[in-house]
């Protein structure tokens, strides 16, 4: 018997993240980069913060826009140890 003949939804893909061209001046750039640096985040990550906080004071963030990906190394994940 499968998921859907019980009457459970199936599972949803979740979906893929846009990829988008931006072009920048070439000093505003160094200035995100510098900045998103000082926030441990990357560049890419730092201009989607500053969006998402732009739209949220606008109010017009959609309810649905999932939260930032996480940091880091995903949960679970060690680093490799020193060789024994």
């Amino acid at each position: 018997m499968t998921a859907s003949s019980e009457g459970s939804a199936p599972k949803r893909r979740p979906q893929q993240r846009k990829q988008v061209l931006l072009r920048l001046d070439p000093h505003v750039y160094e200035a995100l980069a510098r900045w998103a640096g000082d926030e441990l985040r990357s560049a890419n990550a730092q201009i989607e913060f500053l969006l998402r906080r732009a739209l949220a004071e606008a109010g017009r963030l959609p309810g649905e826009a999932g939260p930032l990906p996480r940091r880091g190394r995903p949960p679970g994940s060690t680093p490799p140890g020193p060789p024994a």
